[in-house]
């Protein structure tokens, strides 16, 4: 097995079993490595069965081999672009925090400060 695959290969496999915890995917006849329940796609997966089916053919990258234990460790999700819906409200949510400066984190210093001078305009 190890001299047939290594770490960073990127193969073509088949999905041959679903478990709660991640999918077993054939890489060859002989073959077959786990794509664990968090590498399958970027984002959060709830349950395997609505990402993957038994007999889907899926792109896969080997995270890693294990000679001595005969196992392998794969990811669908190093395979595919990240999402980026997250990367758009991620940047929006910085560039609305970057303009606006009477919201956001202030030390415990400046905002003690500013509650004083409250309480003394209240007295």
């Amino acid at each position: 097995m190890a001299d047939k695959f290594e770490a960073g290969q990127v193969l073509q496999g088949k999905v041959t079993g679903i478990q709660p915890y991640g999918a077993f995917v054939a890489l060859d006849e002989e073959t077959q490595g786990l794509v664990h329940i968090s590498e399958i796609t970027h984002g959060f997966v709830k349950d395997v069965h609505d990402h993957l089916s038994i007999g889907d053919e899926v792109k896969v990258k080997i995270l890693s081999v294990d000679t001595e234990n005969n196992k392998v460790s794969l990811s669908i999700r190093a395979t595919e672009e990240p999402l980026k819906g997250n990367a758009k409200s991620q940047n929006k949510a910085e560039s609305s925090q970057s303009t606006d400066t009477s919201a956001g984190f202030n030390t415990l210093k400046d905002k003690l400060e500013e509650w004083m001078k409250q309480s003394e305009k209240q007295n």
